[in-house]
């Protein structure tokens, strides 16, 4: 097994009067050679917007943005007629495919919204732009998949060899979790509590990279819930 430990003050950081982001890997200012991405997971950002702004009308291409709301509500509008207010539990699949505008602003005027964004290199290039949002209710002690690779009425879909895992815990649990194959790798990204990861233990804001393993062990040391994004690590 290898583990690639990111810890959360490892992380790149763009800060404005509006905007706290945090960048698992390169992206805008922050490019670091050592973390340009993982397989074909190429962005994880960790974003907390102010109340009543967001980011304007900008363009995309050629990726699966995958935005997941922790706290608050995000507002989301495209160039193709899509409209949608995320709040926690919902879950947004974007293609932005051959090109797509979009907008992204938080929905309060009184409270911060905190949110995933994750983007996921497509396994092809240009293709029909398309928008998908669903609400995911957790059960405890249960990893739930909202993002599969393949045909799935209770998951979102992707456009990419890629599964997306969601879970929360009680303390004292053992989580095992199937690894596909050595040609895929899991990334952890812990949002509340603390996990061990062999020796090695994630707390909030921390992630990992784990390949070259068959059945990926974490053992939950208080109440936490955490992401579990698995992809292929060997097509790039």
């Amino acid at each position: 097994m290898q583990v690639d430990v990111i810890n959360s003050d490892e992380r790149g950081c763009t800060e404005t009067e509006w905007l706290l982001s945090k960048h698992t890997y390169s992206f805008g200012s922050y490019h670091n050679l050592k973390r340009l991405n993982f397989g074909t997971l190429r962005v994880f950002n960790d974003d907390i917007v102010q109340p009543g702004k967001g980011f304007g009308t900008h363009g995309h291409q050629n990726m699966e943005i995958i935005t997941i709301v922790l706290d608050g509500k995000l507002e989301h509008k495209d160039s193709k007629g899509n409209l949608g207010t995320l709040e926690p539990g919902d879950i947004q699949r974007m293609t932005a495919g051959s090109g797509i505008e979009h907008s992204e602003y938080n929905g309060s005027k009184e409270d911060s919204a905190r949110f995933l964004q994750i983007w996921v290199y497509p396994n092809q290039r240009n293709l029909e732009p398309a928008y998908e949002q669903k609400n995911f209710a957790l059960e405890d002690n249960t990893l739930k998949k909202i993002v599969s690779e393949t045909p799935d009425l209770a998951a979102l879909s992707i456009n990419q060899d890629a599964s997306f895992y969601l879970g929360k815990f009680d303390a004292g649990q053992t989580i095992q979790h199937k690894i596909r194959s050595k040609a895929h790798g899991d990334y952890i990204f812990i949002i509340e509590g603390e996990v061990a990861l062999g020796d090695k233990v994630l707390k909030a804001g921390d992630s990992a990279q784990v390949t070259q393993l068959d059945t990926l062990e974490m053992q939950t040391l208080s109440k936490a819930k955490f992401l579990l994004i698995e992809v292929s690590v060997n097509t790039l």
